[in-house]
């Protein structure tokens, strides 16, 4: 088992919204916690919703905003409801994924007209973090889409360029050395990452975004009606590894300390429930987990978990 010490472990450690982590070397002193844009747009949040969720995050002390060029009418939301607010987060977005376009393209001419659209939509004049949307390593290796990213860097359009994806692609965007961060999948239910790539990102000064940190909830769901959902993978997987914790109160903020009691500088939690930051904020109050509990969960993985059980995109 990797040492919880050597991956940057502190056991019982206060955390707060407030708290600032610095993302590697880009330098961004980014919140513990940040907004995932993807159900406002899937769920097509209405615009008054949408206002009052991400102000009040804002004055939470969120300072991330993360979206997708993919994810619906997320991007225009944010930028219709909180771009007047643009001193007061960093902004993160994707391309390549779909969205507008159709099918994924990693071409540069359709990366670089994706980050255009992303920019008018978001309404802002430069870009926090622009990363590639889990495209795999043999397109990284080509280097056209790594190009275009640089290419909207030079131009100001990004301060930054990230990677989102998982397991061997990941392990490739980090080691060929082209990005400032890594968007991964970090959770009780996908732990490759904690020995593949954290510790390798933590070395090279890679910042570190959690996504998917409290595995989509998907001990709250039923088999049969989530066959076809995003959550599947992990409820199969809550299934096996049948952690104690999951049918207590505490299932939920044991989920989301788990993840932030690793070596991730903030972790993206998408809702649309304005009063969810104060509970979040209560939870983050109970600080890390124990190292006991930290090491029952990983040693509940590491005897359950087998190879096939890889990072989920």
């Amino acid at each position: 088992m990797t040492s919880l010490t050597g991956i940057g472990y502190v056991a019982g450690r206060v955390i707060s919204l407030m708290e600032k982590r610095v993302l590697g070397k880009t330098g961004m002193e980014v919140s513990i916690l940040g907004f995932g844009g993807a159900e406002i747009g899937f769920r097509q949040v209405d615009a008054e919703t949408v206002a009052q969720l991400l102000n009040k995050a804002l004055d939470a002390g969120l300072t991330v905003i993360d979206t997708a060029a993919s994810y619906a009418g997320s991007e225009s939301l944010i930028g219709q409801t909180v771009s007047h607010r643009r001193k007061d987060f960093y902004l993160f977005t994707k391309c390549g994924q779909g969205g507008d376009f159709g099918t994924p393209d990693w071409s540069a001419e359709t990366i670089e007209k994706s980050i255009d659209r992303s920019l008018q939509r978001l309404k802002t004049d430069v870009l926090d973090l622009v990363q590639l949307h889990t495209c795999s390593a043999e397109v990284l290796r080509k280097g056209e889409a790594i190009a275009a990213l640089q290419k909207a860097r030079d131009a100001g359009k990004t301060r930054f360029i990230g990677y989102s994806g998982d397991s061997q692609n990941a392990l490739y965007a980090i080691e060929c050395g082209a990005f400032d961060t890594l968007q991964t999948s970090v959770n009780i239910a996908d732990q490759e990452c904690v020995e593949l790539t954290l510790p390798i990102a933590q070395e090279r000064g890679i910042g570190v975004i959690a996504k998917r940190p409290v595995a989509n909830v998907a001990w709250l769901f039923d088999e049969e009606s989530s066959k076809n959902a995003y959550h599947y993978t992990y409820l199969k997987r809550l299934q096996e590894l049948q952690y104690p914790f999951l049918s207590t109160p505490e299932a939920f903020a044991t989920a989301l300390r788990f993840t932030l009691s690793l070596p991730v500088q903030t972790a993206i939690v998408g809702t649309t429930k304005p009063e969810r930051w104060q509970q979040n904020a209560a939870i983050l109050a109970q600080g890390r987990l124990s190292e006991a509990q930290m090491q029952e969960i990983r040693g509940r993985w590491q005897t359950v978990a087998p190879p096939e059980w890889i990072g989920q995109g």
